[in-house]
C-alpha cells in the first residue's frame, strides 16, 4: 500500500554564512526553494518552517511558523509534523537544492512498524534534516525542548529510528549537500552548463570560440556539445572510421593515450552527454551547448539583423543577448556586442555566481 507523505522544508535559519536569506539564492533562474518545492511538489503537501519570517506566504506555501523562538531545527520540525496532513513527513532543509524525489520515495520502501524515524547516514555523519519523521515523535520532541535539549540526535536515540546509507544506490551524495557558503554554491553548481543559440548563420561557432578563450584566461575548463537537429554530421570520407561504418559496423571507436572518440548508434539527449562530461576523468568547470534554442536550459541568444532582426528563444530562459544592432535598454536582459566576449563572459558568471 502507498504510504502518503507531506514534505516540510526548514526555511527559518539565520543563512548568517550566507549572507542572506539562502531559501531565496537563485541557480540560474529559480530560486532553491522553487527547486525543492518544484522536485517534491507530487507528494501530499508542501508545508514551510519560516521561524518567524513571513516571506513565504507570499509565494503561495503553507507556513508555520516557531513558538520557541532561537532553539534551531527542532521547533521547526515540531511545527511541521503538528500541522501535516499525513502521519509521515519528508524534512528537508532550504539550503538543498539538489534534493530528488526519487530519494523520497526509496526512503519510503523502508517504511515499517519498527521504526518512527528513517534517517540518511554515511560513514561521517547522520542527516537529520533528510528524514522521515511520523507524528508520534511529537512528544518527544516537545520533551526534549521542555528540557532544554535541542540537539536533534536526541530525538534518534528516543525512538525507532532507521538509518538509511546510500552506499551500492545510484544517488549522488550531491542531493544531500546544504550549501552555506557563496564558495560552496559556486562549487557545487559546477559545471554551469549553459547554450549559445540562435538562427543558423548568426555567428554562435565564433562567439563560443571567444567564450572558450575567457574562460581559459580566467583558468576555467570548458566543455562544448555541439546540437545538430538535421543530423548532417559524419565521421570523414575515406577516414578508418568512416571505412568501418559502410563495411557495416554498427559502433566504433579510435583511441590514443590521451584520448579517445567513438561513434555510437543510438539515441541520446544533452542531459546524457553532460553527465559523461561530469563523470570524465578531467571534468569541465563549464559546460557550453551550440543550438538547443527551444530548451528551457538558461542561454545566451545570438541575433543577426542579416538574419533575423529578432530573437526566437523563450525570454524567461536568457542570460542575455548578442547582437549586432540593439541597443544596451532595448530588452529585459543584458544586451552585448557579439565581439565583446569579455563583457558576456562577466554577464554569465554573474549569473551563475550572483
Amino acid at each position: 500500500m502507498k504510504t502518503e507523505i507531506s514534505v516540510g522544508i526548514l526555511a527559518g535559519g539565520n543563512s548568517s554564512r550566507m549572507g542572506t536569506d539562502k531559501a531565496l539564492i537563485r541557480i540560474g533562474n529559480e530560486r532553491f526553494i522553487d527547486r525543492i518545492s518544484g522536485e517534491l511538489g507530487s507528494f501530499s503537501e508542501i508545508i514551510v518552517s519560516a521561524g518567524t519570517c513571513r516571506t513565504y506566504e507570499e509565494l503561495g506555501f503553507k507556513t508555520v511558523y516557531d513558538e520557541n523562538v532561537g532553539i534551531g531545527p527542532m521547533e521547526g520540525i515540531r511545527q511541521i509534523l503538528r500541522n501535516a496532513d499525513t502521519e509521515y513527513v519528508f524534512i528537508c532543509a532550504a539550503d538543498m537544492p539538489f534534493i530528488k524525489k526519487e530519494l523520497v520515495q526509496y526512503m519510503l520502501g523502508y517504511i515499517s512498524s519498527d521504526h518512527d524515524c528513517y534517517v540518511v547516514a554515511d560513514e561521517d555523519h547522520i542527516h537529520p534534516l533528510c528524514a522521515i519523521y511520523k507524528k508520534s515523535a511529537i512528544p518527544v520532541i516537545e520533551e526534549l525542548i521542555s528540557n532544554g535539549q535541542y540537539r536533534l540526535r536526541e530525538i534518534f536515540a528516543r525512538i525507532p529510528t532507521k538509518y538509511i546509507t546510500l552506499d551500492f544506490t545510484v544517488f549522488d551524495r550531491k542531493i544531500i549537500r546544504n550549501i552555506n557558503t557563496r564558495e560552496e554554491l559556486a562549487d557545487a553548481t559546477k559545471p554551469y552548463v549553459f547554450c549559445v543559440s540562435g538562427l543558423s548563420d548568426t555567428g554562435k561557432t565564433g562567439l563560443i570560440e571567444r567564450l572558450v578563450n575567457e574562460f581559459k584566461d580566467n583558468k576555467m575548463t570548458v566543455g562544448v556539445i555541439k546540437h545538430d537537429p538535421h543530423d548532417l554530421f559524419s565521421d570523414l570520407t575515406g577516414s578508418d572510421t568512416d571505412r568501418y561504418k559502410r563495411a557495416g559496423a554498427v559502433t566504433s571507436a579510435i583511441f590514443s593515450d590521451r584520448r579517445y572518440a567513438a561513434e555510437l548508434s543510438e539515441k541520446t539527449d544533452t542531459d546524457k552527454l553532460i553527465r559523461m562530461m561530469e563523470k570524465s576523468e578531467n571534468p569541465p568547470d563549464v559546460i557550453i551547448i551550440e543550438g538547443m534554442k527551444d530548451s528551457k536550459i538558461p542561454k545566451i541568444e545570438v541575433i543577426r539583423k542579416s538574419i533575423c532582426d529578432h530573437g526566437v528563444c523563450e525570454k524567461g530562459s536568457l542570460i542575455c543577448i548578442a547582437a549586432d544592432h540593439l541597443s544596451p535598454n532595448s530588452s529585459d536582459v543584458p544586451v552585448f556586442d557579439p565581439e565583446d566576449a569579455k563583457g558576456i563572459f562577466s554577464c554569465v558568471m554573474k549569473y551563475f555566481e550572483g
